[in-house]
């Protein structure tokens, strides 16, 4: 295990050596005055990317921005772009590496290492990879303590004790634990990853400017919770989806993730009715008529589902499971209520 720390303190050490860095994982680059020049932080050759080799007014050595992009970071961000890694660990390792510093951790097998781009699926997929089941983890915390216990087939979502963090300003990179959500297309397959980041007790989201983001490809895909079939609802946060789950078990459901991409999300070819899981909000109102004027050129039955505060997940910490099953049981299709609710009761 690795305290957060250890990311400022490697990536100050690596600038106190910001020319062998650059020269090492930058090799398409050179030396311009007190800069390294080069296409971007994954070593294309170019010179739109700049890192400050000397300390200056505007920042301590090692610091990097790309002009084309606006990326911007550290070293540690280097070794781990033109490496193609994902967990920090590995980063750190070959940061020490690099440093010859001791390390309290034995060696790891040297394994091939393939590029991949940043945010890319297979980014995403190396991250869920490197992830472990929820159960008693800080995920599972965040989540009862959200009211959400309905656990059981929630294998989309996973737990990263280390999980990479760059703020959008130019903070230092940290190490946070995080629940790594996965992003799935119609047949299975992993598309992209979202990630939400956590307070070290699990006892809410970390603090931090944007604790949650996403990676991958999104769009028309979802957190998926249960197989698809002829009924199913969907919405647009993990925890509001999971928190009417709690009411309707057995009912398959799907996160989109956000409001434009519940509006675009795709259809499974064997459903027969949608239930459109609504918040109270602007943006939820637009991504709500939207996916119901699809789904009905689609010859899909259209349901909206509406909380009575500002989202399903409010609902059921304010009132309580028993108070949320009896909001939504006449929003139900009769024979749905049956099928769902009262086994659920």
């Amino acid at each position: 295990m690795m305290p957060p720390h250890d990311a400022s303190d490697l990536a100050h050490r690596l600038g106190e050596h910001a020319e062998e860095v650059c020269r090492h994982y930058l090799s398409n680059g050179r030396r311009q005055g007190n800069y390294w020049t080069v296409g971007d932080v994954r070593n294309a050759p170019g010179r739109s990317m700049f890192v400050r080799l000397q300390p200056s007014p505007k920042g301590p050595p090692g610091k990097w921005i790309d002009a084309a992009t606006g990326e911007h970071g550290d070293l540690l961000d280097v070794i781990r772009e033109s490496l193609g890694l994902v967990n920090f660990r590995d980063v750190a390792d070959q940061a020490r590496v690099f440093l010859a510093m001791p390390d309290a951790m034995p060696p790891r097998p040297a394994k091939p290492i393939t590029h991949v781009p940043i945010g890319s699926p297979e980014a995403a997929r190396r991250l869920v990879a490197m992830s472990k089941p929820i159960i008693g983890t800080l995920v599972e915390t965040y989540l009862r303590g959200r009211c959400i216990t309905t656990l059981h087939g929630t294998a989309a979502l996973q737990f990263h004790p280390y999980c990479y963090y760059r703020p959008d300003d130019h903070g230092p990179t940290k190490t946070l634990p995080a629940m790594i959500a996965a992003v799935t297309d119609l047949d299975g397959r992993l598309t992209g990853a979202h990630r939400t980041w956590l307070a070290p007790d699990g006892t809410g989201k970390a603090l931090v400017d944007t604790p949650r983001r996403a990676m991958g490809d999104l769009l028309g895909h979802a957190v998926r919770f249960g197989a698809p079939c002829s009924v199913m609802a969907a919405g647009e946060g993990i925890e509001t989806t999971l928190s009417l789950r709690c009411a309707l078990p057995d009912m398959a459901m799907a996160a989109a993730l956000s409001a434009a991409h519940l509006a675009a999300i795709l259809f499974p070819p064997n459903l027969r009715r949608l239930y459109v899981i609504r918040d109270n909000d602007p943006a939820g109102g637009g991504a709500r008529d939207s996916l119901l004027e699809r789904a009905t050129d689609a010859g899909i039955e259209a349901i909206v589902l509406s909380p009575q505060t500002e989202d399903f997940n409010e609902d059921l910490r304010h009132f309580g499971l028993t108070a949320l099953r009896a909001s939504i049981a006449d929003q139900l299709m009769f024979k749905d209520r049956l099928r769902y609710l009262t086994q659920a009761a």
